[in-house]
């Protein structure tokens, strides 16, 4: 614990365990939640979840103070995992905020005593309108354990501050049931990444799980293709004309047989005499039944694909469900985007 030390000649100044101090408070949060996991029983689990993937409204988050902070944060991530919630303050709620919340809707209340008075107060209206309460309290002797439908004890030995008395291991603990629960319920509710991208459009994560090979890929007038018999100065012309460093090799229907990079150009000089260059056909040069992707693969899939091997891939065929070409994508174009 960090000590005050007394110094009337200047200002106050402490004891420099500080490392000794925050270690042990993480391991007593930590060990706090270890203990709730413990307390946990299969019958307010199962009717905690089962009421919550039932939901046909919303999830109706409840707290007061630290843990209205708690509350906003649990509700934020249900709804970013595919449970529509909100946080809704219990004091506004007492003033006409109680009208956003209907029968269809499930209440999650946080309360560490259990007997918050904004929070017992609602209780009538609440049960008024048959909306189910899941509890996450400390007591399980509180008004608000006895008027609620499921209860998660959340109950802890004491606060990790150094007087017992700011709310700290107390709110942790409803954290990471609040967490629990949107995880338990991405499990129930199936919940895939692609709609997980669905509500997180922007930023690196959104991009990860919802850009695809199809968005970034050069397809249509911008997929150079080159039948097998093309002459090594004609895939030259293309490669350069097009700028993309390879160019897919197809056949008549446009299936793909191989690929041609401008580095399999360059090796060309280790493989045959400079002067035999020209009668190099296609077929002859290309690297055949490259690795390929698809359309619909995301693009961060291809990323990882490209860049987790021995030797790095810097463009890649993209081939429909028929095998036919229908695109380049290149390494530069993902991360650029990613």
């Amino acid at each position: 614990m960090i000590q005050l030390l007394s110094n009337t000649d200047s200002a106050p100044c402490y004891s420099t365990d500080y490392l000794k101090s925050v270690s042990d408070i993480l391991v007593a949060e930590a060990d706090a939640i270890r203990r709730v996991a413990g307390l946990l029983t299969l019958e307010a689990v199962e009717k905690s979840i089962d009421q919550l993937v039932r939901c046909e409204g919303k999830v109706v988050v409840l707290g007061v103070g630290k843990s209205g902070i708690i509350a906003h944060k649990i509700a934020a991530t249900l709804s970013s995992t595919g449970t529509p919630a909100i946080h809704l303050h219990a004091s506004d709620a007492m003033h006409g905020d109680l009208g956003l919340v209907t029968a269809k809707d499930v209440v999650i209340a946080i309360s560490n005593s259990g007997e918050t008075e904004e929070i017992i107060s609602l209780l009538p209206h609440l049960q008024l309108r048959k909306v189910p309460i899941v509890a996450i309290v400390g007591n399980l002797h509180s008004t608000l354990a006895r008027n609620a439908y499921a209860v998660l004890d959340a109950s802890i030995d004491r606060e990790a501050c150094p007087l017992n008395l700011a709310p700290t291991t107390s709110t942790t603990v409803a954290l990471a049931l609040g967490d629990a629960l949107a995880m338990t319920l991405m499990q129930a509710k199936q919940v895939k990444a692609e709609d997980f991208a669905v509500n997180h459009p922007a930023g690196k994560l959104g991009k990860r799980l919802a850009l695809r090979v199809k968005d970034l890929m050069h397809g249509g007038a911008g997929n150079p293709t080159a039948p097998p018999v093309a002459s090594w100065s004609e895939i030259i012309d293309l490669i350069g004309r097009w700028n993309l460093g390879a160019v897919n090799v197809v056949d008549d229907r446009q299936v793909l047989l191989g690929i041609i990079t401008d580095g399999d150009l360059r090796r060309l000089g280790k493989r045959f005499p400079a002067g035999q260059f020209e009668a190099l056909t296609a077929q002859v040069i290309m690297t055949p039944n490259p690795i390929v992707v698809h359309p619909d693969m995301l693009a961060y899939n291809a990323l990882q694909l490209m860049e987790k091997r021995a030797s790095q891939i810097s463009v890649l065929p993209v081939v429909d469900t028929d095998g036919k070409a229908v695109g380049l994508l290149r390494i530069h174009d993902i991360i650029g985007k990613l």
